[in-house]
């Protein structure tokens, strides 16, 4: 088969989950004997046209210049270099920025789209945003031949609400392997003696209360907040929570970096709640981190009754008092794990991928 995906920054994933999707999805694909291609900014790291089998198309990508607008771009120009590569199968990853041209992407091709979370809901965007999300949701179901819902929640949702074929395929992770302590020097952290956040810096995402239990809490140890925090909501965070335990740092893509944070952390606080599976979730289980949760169906879904879960600010401090390392939490660290090899597992995902592109383009 020939395969076209877009709809990520590019490969190899320097920036994020559509992006390490992308990477582990195509480069099996390749491995398979597939003719994959995968569309790549033109402003991406990696500049050479082949990565482990999978041919990379460099697209122009403005977003550096104009912002979130050069996405649309962006997503145009790979749009309509498809239309002309005869692929057999398109697999859309998203469709936030690629929905409005719809009428462009080549329909003889199988269109498969990955609907991600429920982008409407995110608290960040404007109402006016959010009618729009909305419409392109709608738009992008219409356009495709068949849907994924990365969780069971968003496969009953789209089912509901729409007539295509929905077909649940999750994101996968590997168990983390290579721990390194001295990658904490930078952090200035010693092993399990820091609790760690994860996450865009979004009101979704439930800053204010991890923080709020934090401060809370009478636990001495340090929480580390691995994102980007420069921007009006991290500025914000950062005045209202001035707690010498509480530490901002830069977020960073190096997964030898971010992997060891989540191995050695005591605790780490995971507060999406919009959107299916979290591929930051999936990492920290494959990490053996010791999972605080927000309560929601997504996250419930994943984990089940192998994490800690908090709602408010009291949930969280006594979470950061009390939660210890025993055999009770050791237990549901390794059934974490047996869920990364039996059902979040990118062999899985992939041949589920294949048999999904096989069908569709009969």
């Amino acid at each position: 088969m020939k395969i076209g995906i877009i709809g990520t920054r590019g490969i190899p994933n320097y920036y994020g989950g559509f992006e390490e999707c992308a990477q582990q999805i195509a480069t099996r694909m390749a491995s398979r004997g597939h003719q994959v291609i995968v569309y790549n900014s033109h402003s991406h790291p990696y500049q050479q046209k082949d990565f482990e089998g999978v041919e990379i198309i460099h697209k122009y990508d403005p977003e550096h210049r104009i912002g979130t607008a050069g996405q649309f771009i962006y997503d145009l120009n790979c749009i309509l270099d498809a239309r002309w590569r005869n692929f057999d199968a398109i697999l859309m990853l998203g469709y936030t920025s690629s929905s409005i041209w719809q009428r462009l992407i080549p329909h003889k091709s199988a269109i498969i789209t990955n609907m991600d979370g429920l982008e409407w809901k995110r608290s960040k965007y404007s109402p006016r945003v959010q009618r729009f999300l909305k419409r392109a949701e709608k738009w992008a179901a219409n356009g495709s031949h068949v849907l994924i819902a990365d969780s069971v929640e968003i496969q009953n949702y789209l089912n509901k609400k729409y007539k295509n074929q929905v077909i649940f395929i999750p994101y996968g992770a590997e168990k983390f392997k290579s721990a390194n302590p001295n990658i904490l020097e930078k952090y200035g952290v010693d092993p399990g003696e820091y609790n760690l956040v994860i996450a865009r810096l979004e009101p979704e995402n439930n800053l204010e209360t991890i923080l709020g239990g934090i401060q809370k809490s009478k636990s001495p140890k340090v929480t580390l907040v691995v994102g980007n925090h420069e921007t009006s909501y991290g500025e914000y965070l950062k005045s209202t929570f001035k707690d010498s335990r509480i530490r901002f740092i830069k977020a960073t893509y190096k997964k030898e970096n971010i992997y060891n944070l989540r191995y050695f952390s005591h605790i780490f606080f995971h507060g999406h709640s919009v959107g299916g599976t979290n591929p930051s979730l999936l990492e920290a289980m494959g990490c053996s981190s010791m999972i605080c949760a927000h309560d929601n169906p997504f996250n419930r879904e994943v984990l089940g009754d192998d994490a800690t879960y908090f709602l408010d600010v009291n949930d969280v401090a006594n979470a950061a008092d009390l939660l210890e390392r025993n055999d009770i939490q050791i237990q549901k660290i390794k059934n974490n794990i047996g869920k990364l090899n039996n059902r979040y597992n990118w062999d899985l995902v992939s041949e589920q991928y294949e048999l999904v592109f096989q069908q569709a383009a009969i």
